[in-house]
């Protein structure tokens, strides 16, 4: 398993380039990024068919579940101590 907290600098190169070097590794089964701008976290595995499946965790109030290990964790406690930018309304 690998755990990328995304940037603003790295979110781009993390998603694409180093995501496509990831999924040529066997051992890597499950790929995680955690947003700093908001409680999300984006959780990709591995599937039989070597294809990659996505869940998202959203929302403070979520536990975020991992698939190649058992555990569970609040999405609160992922994100402790983390104060987010606030946002804009759309107008």
């Amino acid at each position: 398993m690998v755990i990328e907290i995304l940037s603003d600098s790295t979110e781009r190169y993390d998603r694409t380039t180093k995501f496509r070097h990831y999924k040529k590794l066997p051992s890597v089964q499950e790929y995680v990024l955690v947003s700093q701008d908001e409680p999300l976290v984006e959780r990709f595995t591995r599937q039989a068919d070597e294809t990659w499946g996505q869940t998202d965790f959203v929302g403070i109030e979520a536990d975020l579940v991992l698939a190649t290990v058992p555990v569970s964790v609040p999405m609160a406690d992922v994100f402790r101590g983390v104060e987010f930018p606030e946002r804009t309304k759309p107008v």
